[in-house]
């Protein structure tokens, strides 16, 4: 059986930004966005105006990992916080290095990108979106 792991981005009104950001930084593939203006129509349950432009999913790719993302429904809470990091490993330190320095603008530097005893290049940085990156280069075996 085979597993694989995707992170799942919810945000407050932001998912095409953040697309639109992680496609220039990460050099992503969008796959698919979908809003909720763009879901089959129920007339039990009317699509309030500000909601019709609102992300409801949204996929892309980066290397050979996906990404999820999906908006609130407005009115309902977003708590960011920092209990979900994404790693991102490379084989190649030049291109951790342009992903860390693209993730940082507007965002926050954790670690400074480094060399470390496990890596060639390593660093952490929170993105504007308050997502926290892990950027990290595998070293040579």
């Amino acid at each position: 059986m085979s597993v694989r792991l995707v992170p799942y981005l919810v945000l407050d009104g932001q998912a095409k930004e953040a697309i639109a950001f992680y496609e220039k930084a990460l050099e992503a593939n969008v796959v698919g966005i979908q809003t909720f203006g763009q879901m089959p129509h129920n007339p039990e349950f009317p699509l309030p105006d500000e909601a019709k432009d609102r992300v409801s999913h949204a996929m892309i790719t980066i290397g050979e990992s996906d990404m999820m993302f999906s908006d609130t429904f407005p009115g309902q809470p977003l708590q960011q916080g920092n209990h979900v990091t994404i790693c991102i490993m490379s084989e190649d330190a030049e291109q951790s290095r342009t992903m860390f320095e693209a993730l940082k603008d507007g965002g926050q530097v954790r670690m400074p990108m480094q060399e470390t005893f496990w890596s060639p290049a390593y660093g952490i940085v929170t993105d504007k979106y308050g997502v926290t990156f892990h950027v990290s280069t595998e070293a040579e075996r």
